[in-house]
């Protein structure tokens, strides 16, 4: 429909401004302060939403803008902002905190033990629980930022590869008739990939101590303490959440009853345990944990903008899709991947799952069988499920938790590269582990 339309380039012009602004105002001293306040991310953000909605309306009619418009905002806008938003209520409630010795071997663990969390809580809930213990952590190094950039491209991507509930994308495959334990199969490429990173930080930051400043070592070396875990009763609202996205499917039917579960039961459920959380945990705990609502409303001011302005460009997606010639795991996998990083990887996930549904079936390969009677090959749907999940590490705004993460490191006061400065960091470090990637794993 959009897609068609021969103006169709000028229509992805607000979405391309956005990432501009959200690249470059950062950077300029007469925008920079500006630019840090989340109202005025709201005023840039919103305003690419309008002139995209505007473009809609003008080239088509404004049914199909206010369409857009609804189908955004209470289809993948809200949904999304509660998963988030519910994750960081509960997590920021779960005080996991000690100052111990930071060692390339602590960071190490700290990373791995992220890694292996992020498919069960999701790469939202683990990020929110091991940030500040990361943070804590490393208070008194100098080199910090470089952490938390190999934080993001563990804990809050390629570690949720392995569980629906660990990526938003994968959740979406979920609901779309993928088996829920059929992303357990890319285990090798999660052990291959997760490692190979792993050992990637660990000489980075083993190089990195070796440049610490004598007095940043001593101070370092007095300041270490054990481990603390409190706040223990959030442990049962994440549950709560986590049952509530595997259970409460709109459009499905509540266990061993006839009875539908309703449209928004369980982003209801989500915001029951979010406000359980706030009420139960004890007195003085979030003060104690740092938790602001800065992080989490950065998110949402930035979103709302990328979900709308990114509607033109994904509906050229859907629409010239098969005219790109993708057809192999490889090229699925780079294609999906290379989107996923501009554009958010959860609906880029669903694009490209329906291009893969329109080739002929592959006799030499597993079919999956989806809802409404549609199949994919085993293949393919493992390369789109690999380069949405891993390559949403490739920007901050590839996925909802990166730039989260982003805004909490600079509240703990670590010094964040730009957006251009950390697309430096994943092009020199994960391309290459990409490529290594598809040369074992995607024939």
């Amino acid at each position: 429909m959009l897609a068609a339309h021969a103006l169709w380039p000028i229509g992805t012009l607000p979405f391309v401004g956005l990432l501009l602004a959200i690249a470059i105002l950062p950077l300029i001293p007469a925008t920079a302060h500006w630019w840090h306040a989340n109202r005025n991310k709201t005023i840039v953000a919103g305003g690419c939403a309008v002139v995209a909605l505007l473009f809609i309306a003008i080239t088509e009619n404004y049914s199909s803008a206010f369409h857009v418009l609804s189908h955004t905002l209470l289809g993948e806008y809200i949904p999304f902002m509660v998963l988030l938003g519910s994750l960081y209520i509960v997590a920021g409630g779960i005080a996991l905190r000690g100052d111990l010795s930071a060692t390339p071997r602590t960071n190490t663990m700290i990373l791995t033990t992220g890694a292996l969390l992020a498919s069960v809580l999701g790469t939202t809930g683990a990020s929110v629980l091991l940030i500040r213990l990361l943070l804590d952590t490393n208070r008194d190094r100098t080199r910090v930022a470089h952490t938390v950039v190999f934080f993001i491209f563990l804990v809050s991507n390629v570690g949720g590869l392995l569980l629906p509930i660990g990526d938003p994308p994968l959740f979406l495959g979920y609901l779309r008739g993928v088996p829920f334990f059929w992303t357990l199969q890319m285990w090798p490429q999660w052990i291959f990939t997760v490692g190979l990173l792993l050992a990637i930080y660990f000489a980075i930051d083993t190089w990195m101590i070796r440049h610490e400043t004598v007095e940043a070592i001593r101070r370092e070396s007095k300041a270490v303490h054990r481990i603390h875990m409190s706040g223990l009763v959030n442990l049962v609202w994440l549950g709560g959440i986590l049952a509530s996205v595997i259970v409460l499917v709109p459009g499905r039917f509540f266990p061993g009853t006839s009875q539908e579960i309703l449209p928004f039961a369980r982003e209801g459920a989500m915001c029951l345990c979010a406000g359980l959380s706030l009420l139960t945990t004890p007195h003085g705990l979030r003060a104690i944990n740092k938790f602001s609502w800065g992080p989490i409303l950065e998110v949402a001011a930035l979103f709302i903008g990328i979900f709308v302005a990114m509607q033109v460009p994904l509906a050229v997606l859907t629409e010239r899709g098969a005219e790109l010639g993708v057809t192999t795991p490889s090229q699925f996998f780079w294609v999906t991947g290379t989107l996923s990083s501009f554009l958010d990887n959860a609906p880029t996930y669903l694009v490209f799952l329906t291009t893969a549904t329109s080739l002929p079936p592959d006799p030499n390969s597993t079919m999956i069988m989806l809802s409404e009677g549609m199949h994919v090959s085993a293949p393919l749907l493992a390369a789109i499920s690999l380069g949405s999940v891993f390559m949403g590490a490739n920007t901050y705004i590839g996925n909802g938790p990166n730039f989260m993460v982003k805004a909490m490191a600079e509240e703990g006061g670590v010094r964040m590269p730009s957006f251009f400065g950390y697309m430096a960091w994943s092009t020199v470090v994960l391309i290459p582990v990409f490529i290594l990637v598809t040369l074992i794993f995607e024939h």
